[in-house]
Parts: C-alpha cells; sequence; structure tokens
C-alpha cells in the first residue's frame, strides 16, 4: 500500500529525497515546480483531501443507512454488497492525499516556527483517523507515513487509534493556544491570493471548538463500553461548537480549470446518483400525508428542502419505474438542498452536537438539559437548511422557512414537549433527519444495533447479500465495517490478511458483519 500513496507522497515534500537530487538539478531548476514549499500552501491541500475524504465514504453508506436506494437492484450497496472498491478513496485519501502531507506540512512549519499549522496538522490528523477507524476498524498509524522506511505498516488496535485521535486533539488544542505573537507565519492568509486555513479562516478558538466536539463525538461512539462515561462528554460539549457558524465544512465551488471535481459530490455535474432516489425510510420521517408515516398528520417543513412535496421514495432491493420520483427531468435525489452542486459538505456540525449532548445527558439522567439539547438540535438543524435560496440544475428554488414554521414543527407530535416524551428513539430519530448523507449516521446505526424500536423506518433489503440475510440474530444482517482499499489488498496482503484472521471471518460478506470494537460491550 505505501509503495503505491507514500512513494507518491515522497515524491511530493520528502525532505530526504529531494535533497538527494538537488545536486543533480540544481541546474535545471523549475521555477513553476517548486520541490519545497511552506506550510500555508501545503495545508489548504490537507484539509480539503481530508474533507473528500468522508465524501467518497458517503457514495457508500448513504445506501448502508437507507438514505438513498436504487431504482434498479444492482446487487450492490443498497443491498449491502460491499467491494473493496467502496474504500480504496477512503484509505488512499487518508493515507496520501490527505494524511501523507502532513508530516511535510509539520516539518515545514517547525523549521520555520509557525505552531498553528503544526496543531492544524493534530487536529486534521485525528479527523482522518477518527473517520478511517470508524468506517474500516484496525488501521495503520505507529508504522504509518514513513515512505520508504516501511511500505507495509501493521494495523494498530482500533482501542489503540482512539487513544491517538484524542492524544491528536488535545495536543492540537494545546498548539491552538499558543500567543499570536508567537507565530511566524499567520494561519490565515488572503493576499496575493488564499492560503493556509481554508476550514476555519484563521480562528483559533474554532479549531479548539471543533478538535472538542471531535473527542465527544469519538467517546459517544462508546456508548457499549463499561467505561462509556456521559459527563465527561458533555463537559467536552460545554467546550465545543456553540452555533452553527462554528461548523465545520468546506464550501464547494465551479471547476475553473486546472481544478477539477471541485463541484458538490451529490450534485449533478459530478452526476453519482443519477438512477437513485430517497429510500421510504426518510420519506416517512418527513411526510406525514403517507402510510407508515412516522408521525401521521405531521409534515415536516424540511420536507421540500430536502425531497420534494411529491417524493415517494422508494425500498432497497425493490424495482421502481425510471420515470417515478422524476422531477424537472431528474432524478428527485438532485432536487434537494443537499444536492446543490454548490453547496457543501459538512464533516461535523452543530447540530450533531446538540444531539450528542443530548444522548450523553439522557443517559446521565439530566432530563432538563437532554430535551433543551434535543430541541435545539433540531431548531438548528430547521435554520441552516430553512434560509432559502436556489440550485440551478435542475431548477429548484428552496423555501425560507419562518419561525412560524420552525415553532410550530417544533410544537408537533413530531417532536418530545417534555421529559415524560423524551426516549432515545426521539432523540436518534430526529439526529437521522438532521444527518442526512452524513456518514456519521452508519456509526449511530451500528450503536443501536439497527433497532426497530429506535429506528421504526429501516426496511431490510429484498434479496440482500445471501451471507448477512441468513444470520440467525436480526442485528447481524447488517454491515457493521467496510473492507479494506483495494490497493492495500494489492501492496499489504499480509496485514490485510491478519486482520482477517483476527475478527475470524471467513470470507468478504462475513468480514462486513463482524462488529468493530467500540461496537461490542
Amino acid at each position: 500500500m505505501k509503495r503505491y500513496l507514500l512513494f507518491l507522497g515522497l515524491l511530493l515534500g520528502s525532505g530526504a529525497t529531494l535533497t538527494s537530487c538537488e545536486s543533480f538539478l540544481d541546474t535545471n531548476t523549475d521555477p513553476n515546480n517548486p520541490t519545497t514549499s511552506t506550510p500555508n500552501f501545503l495545508l489548504p491541500g490537507i484539509i480539503s483531501q481530508a474533507v473528500q475524504t468522508q465524501m467518497f465514504t458517503s457514495l457508500t453508506t448513504t445506501y448502508i443507512t437507507q438514505y438513498t436506494v436504487r431504482k434498479t437492484p444492482a446487487a450492490s450497496t443498497d443491498q449491502f454488497v460491499l467491494t473493496n472498491a467502496n474504500s480504496t478513496n477512503l484509505f488512499n485519501y487518508t493515507y496520501y492525499y490527505s494524511g501523507g502531507n502532513i508530516p511535510t506540512m509539520t516539518a515545514a512549519a517547525q523549521q520555520e516556527g509557525s505552531p498553528h499549522y503544526i496543531g492544524a496538522g493534530k487536529i486534521i490528523q485525528a479527523m482522518l483517523l477518527a473517520h478511517a477507524t470508524d468506517m474500516l476498524g484496525d488501521i495503520p498509524y505507529s508504522e504509518a507515513y514513513q515512505g520508504a522506511a516501511n511500505y507495509t505498516p501493521k494495523y494498530d488496535p482500533q482501542e489503540q487509534i482512539y487513544q491517538n485521535i484524542l492524544t491528536l486533539c488535545d495536543e492540537g488544542i494545546e498548539l491552538m493556544k499558543t500567543p499570536v505573537a508567537q507565530e511566524f507565519r499567520p494561519l490565515y492568509i488572503t493576499s496575493p491570493s488564499i492560503s493556509g486555513d481554508i476550514l476555519f479562516k484563521g480562528d483559533l478558538t474554532k479549531w479548539i471548538k471543533f478538535a472538542n466536539s471531535l473527542k465527544a463525538r469519538q467517546l459517544n461512539h462508546l456508548s457499549k463500553k463499561s467505561s462509556y462515561n456521559p459527563q465527561q462528554i458533555l463537559t467536552l460539549v460545554d467546550n465545543g461548537m456553540t452555533s452553527s457558524a462554528d461548523d465545520a465544512q468546506l464550501q464547494y465551488q465551479v471547476a475553473v480549470a486546472p481544478l477539477a471535481s471541485t463541484t458538490n459530490i451529490f450534485g449533478t455535474t459530478r452526476n453519482n446518483y443519477p438512477t437513485a432516489t430517497f429510500s421510504t425510510n426518510i420519506i416517512k420521517y418527513l411526510n406525514g400525508n403517507v402510510a407508515g408515516a412516522a408521525y401521521p398528520g405531521v409534515v415536516d417543513p424540511r420536507l421540500t428542502i430536502m425531497a420534494t412535496a411529491t417524493s415517494t421514495g422508494n425500498d432497497p432491493g425493490v424495482t421502481q419505474s425510471a420515470t417515478t420520483n422524476i422531477v424537472n427531468g431528474f432524478t428527485d435525489f438532485y432536487s434537494s438542498w443537499y444536492a446543490r452542486d454548490l453547496g457543501y459538505f459538512e464533516v461535523l456540525s452543530f447540530h450533531e452536537l446538540k444531539f450528542i449532548e443530548a444522548e450523553a445527558a439522557f443517559k446521565a439522567g439530566n432530563l432538563d438539559r437532554a430535551l433543551k439539547a434535543y430541541r435545539d438540535g433540531v431548531r438548528a438543524h430547521m435554520l441552516k437548511i430553512g434560509a432559502g435560496g436556489s440550485n440551478g440544475n435542475p431548477a429548484v428554488t428552496f423555501p425560507v422557512l419562518t419561525t412560524a414554521q420552525v415553532d410550530a414543527y417544533l410544537g408537533s407530535a413530531a417532536v418530545a414537549q417534555n421529559t415524560s416524551e423524551l426516549s432515545l428513539k426521539r432523540i436518534m430519530e430526529q439526529k437521522y433527519i438532521a444527518m442526512f448523507l452524513n456518514p456519521e449516521s452508519w456509526s449511530d446505526l451500528r450503536r443501536y444495533d439497527f433497532s426497530p424500536e429506535i429506528y421504526v423506518n429501516l426496511k431490510y433489503p429484498a434479496n440482500a447479500n445471501a451471507v448477512l440475510a441468513a444470520k440467525p440474530d436480526f442485528k447481524d444482517r447488517w454491515p457493521r465495517r467496510m473492507l479494506p482499499g483495494g490497493t492495500e489488498v494489492l501492496y499489504n496482503p499480509q496485514a490485510v490478511s491478519k486482520v482477517f484472521s483476527d475478527v475470524n471471518a471467513t470470507n468478504n460478506d462475513d468480514y462486513i458483519t463482524k462488529p468493530l470494537w467500540w461496537d461490542r460491550p
């Protein structure tokens, strides 16, 4: 794996490799192709590629979590047939395109005395590891990013990776507290062109809030463990994001040469969902007019923003006419606010943090705090996606949600009104709506074992993967992990084989049913 990934990384930034070439190349130096860089020119790529890591994963997880389904069954992700290709981009972006450049940036920042860049690198590294391990399980870290010193790193246990994540966040937070006066280079630069921190534009407080919020998310994953500590999570929430203005997200942009693939991965330009539609699962949460709606008679005003008034959805593995759920000549999925070509991708949001807070407070027995956080999470999500706007292709104008509409929904049967009505089901169903298309929803579904008592609208796929469908226990019939990336199977087969052996998997289909470390008591 590292032969493929880190050799390329070495070409981009390894000081040892470049120094050895200098005496040979110094007579023909091309000023348009520099062999070294300052950290402000490395950080934007590290951030954007880290975000794309999660974007590519979502192309698989939206089907597993039943936000989307295919109109024509294809023995694929919505029927729980996974391949190594599903996670190749996840692995490559983690270990080459983004993470592979963090050591180079860190070295450059250390040399010039720019600790905020080092801190940003640590927090992004934590974000990368968190996402990769939550999708894959055991992953390389202690022996990763070594270039030619080790092309075949071992896989570290997920429990250890979680400790690494927390440590990286803590170290990043301390570095972000370094006084600006001690920083050689500003974290965000706008002239003569934008460089540096394209995530938070140099706002050190937002980086600290993000790191604390990420820690809260990861520790909340341990809800099946005896070590689960809701009060610890609530303390992190207190030091985390305080409004939607703190959201960790990147804005898509028009692809102008030499840039390519800078538009929304869910949009029509990249066209990843031409034969897909919404699942009946998500539509039933939003549409109070259909039989089986979560709350009959309560139409969520987010329906015509997240989907359309005419969206019926479809069940996984069931054939639907190609002309059903078509809007303005496109499948209705492309009419979603989330499918705007120039929208943005959320990595971690304030509304997600409020639902984390609600769950932790509920489990801590602090029902008043749980109720307030739960309702604040619903409101924050509604206000964020209800600000109006439009999409050009297809031509869609999104309604503005008024205060009256938001208040009316918050006062409806779809939302718990008091602590006696509050339950984990109410918290998780609203979180599921608010986390639309985000791969983090798969973590929640696994933590709650795809429970029909929590997620009442889930529909087991017709003609699902036969290995999964034959499992005696319902909770074992759902994918619990992705397969190792395709390039890793080719270039680091011994490490991959050991992972398979460690989880006692007999084949790929059996492997994806094995719970991760945090997914077990």
